[in-house]
Order: structure tokens, then sequence, then C-alpha cells
């Protein structure tokens, strides 16, 4: 029977949670990096013991962690980033009418085939690529020069590139995110970019046909369908069938169209998951009613899932990439809260318990499945 590793990064350290297929009993190890923030902990596809982490600090500054036995240890590596060719620090300014800063790593994404190489999306928007374990970091400056960037504007929590996307299928394929520019996509390894946001409408962008200024806060797909992709924008649940080409909205009977994570289950292409916050003022669940919401047929038709989860008094919220899916038989399904809790549910969503109730802010939650 295959195991399950939860890994949760938080205002206050990473978590590492472990549980056989049963998804009942859960180990506990952590906090690793105590007192400094995680934003994003994330395994290697290609070889399980390979993860990668995101730690900053207010006083010290950006570092990435690396642990080549599933988390148990982790040893600093490179947090020497280079942009334009030009090894330096964590700060740039290149001139243009828009200053550009390093302010710290919030997306890290290994390839799918090396354990060596990975990708990281910093703030203000950029996107790096490390081959020799994180040691350096290049960065892909295509994305950066792209002719819009001095319209891009930050978001309420900055100008971050928070998501990024491997096609299965074609690996110089690859979509990223930025809050709040949109969604842009590369097909050549990301020498080149070009934004994939025609569909997308947003509230004080007087242009309906603009290019960029989009505030989308996740995206996700299904690894037999890379074309076919869900988006969870500042406002809207959004789906494209063709590989962002084009984006159409699928909030249908949400309570709310506002939120945060997206998830595809991993079995099933057209069932995902998102968790509807009441307002981009408000940030918690409508009602103070924690409410996982389902939608089976890709979007439109949505079902609450309730079970085991508060239903009464509760003003969490849960992150951009605070929710991840196991490959199990039965689908597990995972989210992490601003209140410390991480839920699991070992049947899809239909019920739900706390593998854990009482840690730092959760900032996200990936899962990995192990022989």
């Amino acid at each position: 029977m295959s195991n399950v590793r939860v890994l949760a990064g938080t205002r206050k350290g990473a978590f590492v949670l472990t549980s056989d297929g049963k998804r009942k009993k859960w180990d506990v190890s952590g906090p690793h990096f105590a007192g400094w923030e995680i934003s994003h902990v994330k395994g290697s596809p290609a070889d399980p013991n390979r993860l990668y982490a995101s730690q900053s600090s207010g006083w010290f500054g950006q570092q990435i962690q690396r642990s080549n036995d599933g988390g148990k240890t982790w040893e600093p590596v490179g947090n020497k980033f280079v942009y334009d060719g030009v090894p330096g620090t964590h700060q740039w300014y290149d001139g243009t009418p828009h200053p550009w800063e390093f302010k710290r790593v919030w997306h890290l994404e290994p390839s799918l085939t090396d354990p060596d190489t990975a990708y990281a999306g910093v703030e203000d928007a950029a996107i790096f690529r490390t081959t020799d374990g994180g040691q350096t970091w290049e960065e892909l400056a295509g994305l950066r020069g792209h002719g819009s960037g001095p319209r891009w504007q930050p978001g309420a929590g900055g100008m971050c590139l928070h998501t990024i996307l491997l096609d299965p299928a074609n690996a110089g394929r690859m979509y990223i995110a930025i809050s709040a520019a949109g969604a842009f996509r590369t097909d050549d390894c990301g020498q080149t970019w070009r934004p994939i946001n025609q569909g997308l409408r947003s509230q004080y962008i007087p242009d309906p046909n603009a290019e960029v200024g989009h505030c989308v806060h996740r995206i996700a797909m299904h690894r037999s369908r890379p074309n076919v992709l869900f988006m969870q924008k500042h406002w809207d649940v959004m789906r494209s069938d063709d590989g962002g080409e084009s984006w159409r909205e699928v909030s249908g009977n949400l309570p709310t169209d506002f939120g945060f994570p997206i998830d595809v289950h991993a079995h099933e292409p057209e069932t995902i998951y998102v968790v509807p916050i009441k307002s981009d003022s408000e940030h918690f669940p409508p009602e103070g009613k924690l409410r996982v919401y389902r939608s089976r047929t890709g979007g439109n038709e949505w079902e609450p899932l309730t079970r085991g989860l508060p239903q009464s008094d509760c003003y969490v919220n849960v992150l951009r990439d605070a929710m991840a899916v196991d490959s199990l038989d039965e689908c597990g399904v995972y989210f992490g809260t601003t209140g410390g809790q991480v839920y699991a549910s070992a049947d899809a969503g239909d019920s739900w318990a706390p593998i854990v109730r009482d840690l730092p802010a959760v900032l996200s939650v990936e899962v990995q499945t192990l022989p």
C-alpha cells in the first residue's frame, strides 16, 4: 500500500506529515526552520526524496533549502539568483519605467523528469530556473522583458509569480500566473512568453480586451489533459479548453466566485475543487461556514462539501497554494488554513478530518504519493 507525505509551509516553519494509504493516522515532523516564513515546499516528481523549500525572513532575506531524504534533514543551497546574465543580490533595478525588486520566492516547481532542475516564481514577478539542484538560479528573462511588463501592477499580496504549471506532454510548454498581470504561456522552454488572458473580465480595467492587468489567483490542470486549464480569478472561476487561448466563466451556482485555490481530482479530469471566500475585503468563508465546493462537470454545477468541516463561527482563509490532491486510487484532497489547520479527505472530498489543528498560519500544502 502506498504512503502519503503532506508538505506544509507556514508562517513559522515547515511541517512534514506522513501516513499510510488509509490516511487516518498521521505522524507530524517539524517545525523545520522554526520561526522562518516558508512560502512553499514541494517535492520532485522524479525523486520522492528530493524536496525544495522557500525560506525567507525580513531580517535575513531569501534562502532555498533542499532535502535529499524526504525532509528528515535539510541543507541550504544557493541564494544566488542570476538575472540578465549578471550574478547579484536579491535586488535589481533595470532602468525601465517600472522598477523591479527581488523580494521573495513564492512558488517552487520541480521538473517532472530531473530532480536537479526546478523553477522559482518570485516577487516582483519573474521566473528562475536551476539545473544544479538549487545551487544557482538563472532568470528566464524573456518573461520580464515582455513588452507588457511596465503595465503589470501588484495585487494586494504583491506582484508575485505564484503559479507554474509544466506541460507533461510538451517539454517546451509552461504556464505561469502573476498577480495582478494575468496568465502567460511559453512554448519554447521559457525563451519567449505571451499573455493568455482572452475572455477574462476584471473590475477597474476599462478595456474588456486588455492584454494584461488581470488578478489571477491560481491555475490548475490535469496531467492527462494539459490543454484544459481551470482558473480561480480574483472574481470568477474560469475554464480554458485550448491551452489558455480563450477563457469562459464556470462559476455557476457557487455562493461567491471569489477565492484563492483551485485543484483537479487525480483521476477525474472534469472534477475540480475550490474554496469560496466571502469577498476581496472579507477574507473568510461566507456565513462563517468552511465549505469546499466540488464540480464533477468541469464547472457551472457545484456541490458543497461540509462533512467534518466547521459550519459555524469559522473565519479562516485558504490561500492560493494551500490545496493539493494525492494520486491514490481513492483520491485524497488536502488543504490548509490561516488558522493553522490542515484538513484531509480520503474520499475525494465527501468527508474531512483535521491532520493537525494548531500550526502557524498555513501558506502552502503539497502532497506526494510514495511507494
